[in-house]
């Protein structure tokens, strides 16, 4: 059952069934839709008549491939929508920094305060600023990268062939698993630390651990207990409560 009850007057709140927390939404429509967000929400469009009884049992018909699309969005990086203007918001290492582009005769990015200052030479096209944050991001990440990597092969006892970072837009990281070698996205670098921290752990696993099996698991929590966490907040963009 659901952990709380809604009059059917209501058109927008929360009901969590089986774990799974729905964010139900009552409209003037024929038919349910469900869906998973690129976030790991889950999301109910459902008719203004439908019995909530109704609601609740469709979602526990669905608990199996509710569970995939989340574990599937957790493991995804989002798409990027900024289009890297004057005053969009943009993330180092979990911190949000404000986006201030101005135009100069090197092609550079600097962090002053809360603000990353974007320099690009007069002309300069969106690609070319993508390219900038992109190379910003691989040289940070590598930096981070160099002494986090060593750290957790000595903790974990694994050990990887090599390791590279790369612009993925499906995975935050991959392993060949043949090779021993490791790939890690440049979008890393715009979450918080210890995300990079569960990607490398993840990927050392997986040299001793094809799947995401029960010994997977067992081994991600001895050496990184609130993994889950991590990974659950991995793909969800830090919220500015001030704007």
């Amino acid at each position: 059952m659901s952990t709380r009850k809604f009059p059917t007057t209501v058109t927008a709140y929360v009901i969590t069934v089986s774990d799974i927390t729905v964010e139900v939404s009552r409209k003037k429509i024929k038919n349910m839709n469900l869906r998973v967000r690129p976030d790991g929400r889950v999301t109910i469009s459902a008719p203004l008549s439908m019995k909530e009884e109704t609601i609740e049992n469709f979602v526990r018909s669905k608990t199996d491939w509710i569970r995939k699309h989340i574990a599937d969005a957790e493991e995804h990086p989002p798409p990027e929508t900024s289009g890297y203007e004057t005053g969009d918001p943009f993330y180092v290492w979990g911190e949000r920094y404000v986006l201030l582009v101005i135009r100069g005769k090197k092609n550079s990015l600097v962090l002053r305060g809360n603000e990353a200052i974007l320099t690009i030479k007069e002309g300069g096209t969106s690609s070319q600023r993508e390219k900038i944050i992109r190379e910003y991001y691989r040289k940070a990440l590598i930096k981070e990268t160099e002494i986090l990597f060593p750290e957790w092969e000595t903790i974990t006892g694994l050990r990887a062939s090599g390791w590279q970072t790369k612009y993925m837009r499906t995975k935050w990281g991959t392993c060949n698993i043949t090779k021993k070698k490791i790939w890690l996205n440049v979008q890393l670098a715009s979450r918080p630390i210890e995300c990079l921290e569960y990607v490398i752990l993840h990927e050392l696993v997986h040299l001793k651990e094809r799947k995401h099996d029960e010994k997977f698991k067992r081994l991600m929590d001895l050496h990184m207990p609130s993994w889950r966490e991590i990974k659950a907040s991995l793909n969800r963009q830090t919220i500015d409560r001030t704007e």
